[in-house]
């Protein structure tokens, strides 16, 4: 059975060797590398948690890939779990072990990494608990629910020392990597400030009613390391992401691409000002508890600054664009989005541009694209041969950070002043309350 066709499986391995070599050197790899690892001919095992959506896009890549095998899947809707053993038994020729409970699945001794796709409050408790067990980590953005979270990920991977890379995959996208090649190199003088922006049009999620949670779907298994609440019809599948409880906002979820994009060239870590304002204005009598307008800004050391403009539900474009980043240096500026890079000089003439090699989406809910492809092979391939990742979590957490100090913000309406040293917020004990979650007994991440 012809399960993928070469030409895109050649495609992906082409072009994501090219990228891989932008970044990471893979020649350097040491004998010893290659002895510790799995070797560089060896078939990475992976399972994959969280099936909708997102977790889907990262099904079909993995199996547009050669020297990967999907072996097990994890969710706690059966309905998707069984659709998705269906597709994979279809595309590779065999069944993975199907497999309701996260907690079980991270037990198997086959498997090499685990790819997390599962709503924002599991992604660092998940990830930690399958560090312990001696996995590499995929995680889906935001890599963590709140700071303290973030914090003892990137403990939790030192400790364990596997791989955790963070799928913020612009860092993969061979456009984006020579932008900021070019900007080491000067084309554009000194970054000191960045822009970028979403917009969409997303609808209302309506008034939720409690409700009897499906057959097929495990309500407590879903919440997790969330303390326990009663089932509600609108909270499932995508909209747990505007409750605070299990999501992080528009910020987390998709603010954080671009925000990453803007502090890689900036080049800066923790700001030491945050401000931040907004609010809920579309369809207000709904049970969205976020922002669906939020402008945040971030000072850092130098005069540098960053800026997020979050539109949720109004999809007015900026640039002829629902997202994307703009670069303001001393010689010119940069516009950045996940299929483009130009180069504007002080006059705004157009001095550069590049385009994809493929396509990649920008505001549906998948976010599936050629840039997904070169960021996991960029994972997969430092499992085999120890290259570097493009967005390891030690790094990735700060982009997070700056989500969860932005939010706060918006929560308190306050500037906050930030200590650059730890990310902490000074002088102000309501900040410091939004620093950590209660969590459900027995489910609270912890380094053993």
């Amino acid at each position: 059975m012809q399960i993928m066709s070469n030409t895109r499986r050649d495609f992906i391995k082409k072009t994501t060797l090219v990228t891989a070599g932008l970044v990471t050197g893979i020649g350097s790899t040491s004998a010893k590398s290659y002895r510790r690892i799995l070797g560089a001919n060896d078939t990475v095992k992976v399972a994959i948690v969280g099936l909708n959506s997102r977790g889907s896009t990262l099904l079909n890549t993995l199996l547009a890939l050669d020297k990967v095998e999907v072996v097990a899947l994890c969710d706690v809707d059966e309905k998707v779990l069984e659709k998705r053993g269906a597709e994979a038994k279809e595309k590779q020729g065999k069944t993975p072990k199907l497999i309701k409970d996260f907690r079980k699945l991270i037990k198997k001794k086959s498997i090499d990494a685990v790819f997390i796709a599962t709503a924002d409050h599991t992604h660092a408790p998940f990830s930690i608990y399958a560090l312990e067990a001696g996995k590499h980590v995929y995680c889906e953005k935001p890599c963590s629910q709140n700071p303290y979270e973030g914090e003892l990920l990137v403990k939790a991977q030192a400790k364990y020392g596997k791989y955790v890379q963070i799928g913020t995959q612009q860092r993969s996208a061979p456009t984006s990597q020579m932008a900021m090649k070019d900007i080491a190199a000067g084309l554009i003088g000194e970054v000191y400030e960045g822009k970028c922006w979403y917009a969409n049009n997303r609808g209302t999620i309506g008034v939720g009613k409690d409700a009897t949670p499906p057959a097929h779907l495990d309500w407590d298994l879903w919440q997790g390391p969330a303390p326990r609440r009663p089932f509600k019809n609108n909270y499932v599948h995508y909209n747990w992401h505007w409750f605070k409880h299990w999501g992080t906002g528009e910020i987390c979820n998709n603010g954080l691409h671009e925000m990453d994009i803007c502090r890689w060239a900036l080049g800066v870590k923790m700001p030491n000002k945050v401000t931040s304002q907004g609010g809920r204005f579309h369809f207000v009598d709904d049970d969205w508890e976020f922002y669906d307008t939020q402008i945040a800004r971030f000072e850092f050391a130098g005069g540098k600054s960053l800026t997020w403009e979050g539109r949720s539900c109004n999809g007015r474009a900026q640039y002829d664009r629902g997202r994307g980043t703009i670069l303001y240096g001393t010689e010119g500026s940069i516009l950045l989005d996940r299929n483009d890079y130009f180069a504007y000089d002080r006059t705004g003439k157009e001095i550069k541009h590049e385009a994809e090699t493929g396509v990649s989406q920008t505001t549906n809910l998948a976010g599936e694209g050629i840039l997904t492809d070169f960021h996991i092979q960029n994972f997969l391939e430092a499992i085999r041969t120890d290259i570097a990742l493009n967005s390891p979590v030690a790094d990735a957490n700060y982009s997070n950070h700056l989500c969860h100090l932005g939010n706060i913000a918006q929560e308190l309406a306050s500037s906050l002043k930030v200590d650059m040293n730890t990310g902490k917020v000074l002088d102000n004990a309501a900040a410091m309350k939004n620093w950590k979650r209660e969590y459900e007994k027995g489910w609270a991440p912890e380094l053993v």
